[in-house]
Order: structure tokens, then sequence, then C-alpha cells
């Protein structure tokens, strides 16, 4: 476990280095998550299988254990929209109008995807209806 963990804070670490070094307007967990996923990508194409990622695996063990505590990394989020409550209140009608927008908006972009990615493979309605 030990393995796995330290396997996602060196990509941690890589992201933010690429991301003040480079300046990119991104997070740089994000960019260590692409690169972890990229790493995964080609150990499964090198090997063949799936055992970089296999649930018994260290990053696989690590992930699950992740998983299982995952509520609790929501508690200092809920504790910042405690300790900001008055302000949120001021300007609530913002925030339910940009919640409600950003949430349609995703939902248009989904399904976008969704057709684009099924034109491109080549499904049409009649085998998708099948």
């Amino acid at each position: 476990m030990v393995v796995g963990f330290a396997l996602l804070l060196v990509c941690q670490l890589i992201g933010e280095a690429a991301v003040r070094g480079l300046g990119l307007p991104v997070p740089g967990p994000v960019v260590g998550l692409l690169l972890l996923a990229a790493a995964a990508a080609a150990m499964r194409r090198a090997s063949g299988d799936d055992r970089f990622v296999d649930p018994a695996a260290p990053l696989g063990r690590v992930a699950d254990g992740l998983l299982s505590i995952l509520a609790l990394l929501f508690v200092p989020a809920g504790v910042g929209v405690v300790q900001y409550l008055g302000l949120i209140g001021e300007h609530a009608v913002a925030i339910g109008v940009s919640l409600v927008a950003s949430t349609v908006i995703t939902l248009l972009a989904t399904v976008a995807t969704f057709l684009a990615i099924r034109r491109a493979i080549g499904v049409d309605d009649e085998e998708a209806g099948s």
C-alpha cells in the first residue's frame, strides 16, 4: 500500500512541478492524474494485462482505501461552506443561477459528446434500438 500511495504522491509532485514550471492554468493534481492515467495505459499496452490497476495491486489497494473514506474528505469543504455562510447568503441568487446553468450546460455537453462519439464509431439508430 505504501508503494501505491508513493506512486500517487510522485505523480502529484510531478504535476505540481510541471504546472509551476510551465505556468499552466491547470491544478497540479489534475496534471498528475493525467500522468498516472497515461502511465497505466502505457503499462497495460506494454504488458498486455491490467495488473497495474488490478484491485489487488498496490495502486488498486490505495484507490480502494481512499474511496472507502471519501465522505470524510468532504468535511473541509463543508466547514468552508459554514464559515462563509453569510457571504453565500448575500450571493445566493447568483450562486443558484450559476449552479442551474452549469448543470444544464454540463448535461448538454455530455449529450453532444455522446452523440459525436456515437457517430464517430458508426452506430446508427437501427443498431442502437436492437
